[in-house]
């Protein structure tokens, strides 16, 4: 007898399921009527023409947007499911029904109406099917009910059809002068090998059409609609609020031994609160920390005297997302070092902002405007070799304490818009809906030789988020504190609040 053991036996090693036929009627049976179906998505009054100008570039061709599949975190459990970025902006979803959804856009071969979408993807199965109870990825015992191909169809306004379907509808009609297809990629494996199957059986190329197909629906969430700016606005609003808790925990925080966990953990309970969680992961960066740009170890103490540069966004349920910095002094008021630095980057954001209020400005000025005000601060501190004006010129001298962008869009990505065209991002005109970070800063190891010792160990940065109307670019987190005065009044009122409730 052979030792070996299937995979299939290996999964169901811990299995201990009824399957009599018994069981199986006992189950199905005596269950109560379903509640009302969803309503309609507020983003589906949207979504349409998102999906109509994204076919005019694609006449002819089908589009296939996966929203992802579930990734495994260990062994049998999955990563929460958060749709591909393409996806939700297309059909408003994004939530944790949709893994393996695919929506395609069939084209017409009518000249207005160039597309038909459809939304595929796996109903909930009946409650006398073996999928309720028994299937833990699908099944409603397990993950809860899912839509039926009706309710999708109200919560979207898209024509939906089951998964299985899938295969034959995307085969149809291809060939060489007939149907083209084109893929998003990075989002679904197997999809993707279905397509290219497709192509070699229909004797198609692949050509360039995915990519341009990943850059044509980037580059469509450059200018966000109005849904989209409110749903940014709440994702703001969202992280003013868990910036209050992040205050209100420094007290425990510099009394723990990993104390920028606490930060961080203080603002992930509100994120998850009020929104779906976080839009990328919490920098909570004590002390020299701050001086590593990316630093989500957030395992070091948090000490009094030091500041603590905080960079956080909530993601909201639509998951749109905010993206705000702000460096704190933990214990409540900046010292001098600090505060002149601090002044420095917040000078540099505000003629960031007044740039981007000007006629005609295109993307890549917000930094440059940045930088002028940074080297000439550096060179006033005796930082750089020569003058401001030659760093800015040709040595960039001042991008050793200042080495990261000034700005990047952001909406369903934190970094989003990020396949566009250099032409219609850097080098592109600001126009309104566009909405975006600018978050200079000044980051000054503490084993740093060039600088002063007045300055080693001093990391800061400043971001906000930036909406361009016709009137001008405007602060979405205006309310949020950020000159030096404004700041420590902000942690005044919240930590004495704090102290008489404990």
């Amino acid at each position: 007898m052979s030792s070996e053991v299937s995979s299939e036996d290996r999964s169901s090693n811990r299995s201990q399921r009824p399957n009599s036929p018994e069981f199986r009627k006992f189950i199905g049976e005596d269950w109560g009527e379903r509640p009302a179906g969803p309503d309609r998505l507020a983003a589906a009054d949207y979504t349409a023409a998102r999906r109509a100008a994204l076919g005019k570039e694609f006449a002819g061709t089908r589009l296939v947007i996966p929203a992802g599949s579930l990734k495994v975190r260990s062994n049998d459990t999955d990563y929460r499911f958060r749709a591909h970025s393409a996806f939700a902006h297309l059909t408003g979803l994004g939530g944790e029904k949709e893994p393996n959804a695919v929506l395609v856009l069939h084209p017409t071969g009518d000249e207005e109406e160039t597309h038909e979408a459809v939304l595929y993807f796996h109903p909930r199965a009946s409650r006398s099917s073996e999928e309720f109870w028994a299937d833990s990825r699908y099944g409603e015992f397990w993950v809860g009910a899912r839509p039926s191909l009706v309710e999708m169809e109200t919560l979207t306004g898209i024509t939906c059809a089951h998964i299985d379907q899938l295969p034959d509808a995307l085969e149809k009609d291809l060939g060489p002068g007939q149907v083209q297809i084109a893929v998003v990629t990075d989002s679904d494996s197997q999809v993707e090998n279905q397509v290219s199957e497709l192509r070699q059986r229909a004797e198609l190329e692949a050509g360039q059409l995915d990519a341009k197909l990943v850059e044509a629906a980037s580059e469509l969430r450059l200018i966000k609609d109005d849904f989209e700016v409110a749903e940014i606005q709440k994702a703001v609003d969202v992280t003013f609020s868990g910036f209050d808790e992040i205050i209100a925990a420094l007290p425990r925080a510099t009394g723990h031994w990993r104390g920028e966990r606490v930060i961080e953990g203080a603002f992930a309970a509100k994120a998850r609160e009020e929104g779906n969680g976080l839009g990328y992961e919490t920098i909570a960066a004590a002390g020299n920390h701050a001086n590593t740009l990316h630093w989500i170890v957030n395992n070091g103490e948090v000490k009094a005297g030091e500041l603590v540069l905080v960079d956080a966004g909530a993601e909201v349920d639509s998951l749109y997302t905010a993206d705000i910095t702000r460096t704190l002094p933990v214990s409540g008021t900046f010292t001098p070092a600090q505060k002149t630095v601090y002044q420095a980057v917040l000078d540099a954001a505000e003629a960031s902002l007044a740039k981007a209020r000007e006629k005609g400005v295109k993307f890549r000025d917000l930094h440059n405007a940045a930088m002028e005000v940074i080297a000439n601060y550096l060179e006033e501190w005796g930082c750089l070799p020569g003058t401001a004006a030659e760093s800015l010129e040709s040595g960039q001298y001042h991008r050793r304490w200042m080495p990261h962008g000034t700005s990047h869009h952001l909406g369903l990505d934190v970094h989003d818009c990020a396949q566009a065209r250099r032409e219609m991002y850097l080098d592109a005109e600001l126009k309104p809906g566009m909405v975006f970070t600018i978050e200079p800063g000044l980051y000054f190891r503490s084993d740093d030789l060039k600088i002063p010792a007045w300055l080693r160990g001093i990391g800061v940065r400043i971001e906000d988020d930036v909406l361009v109307t016709e009137d001008g670019a405007v602060r979405l987190s205006e309310d949020i504190p950020r000159t030096v005065e404004d700041v420590e009044a902000w942690m005044a009122r919240i930590l004495p609040e704090r102290a008489d409730e404990s």
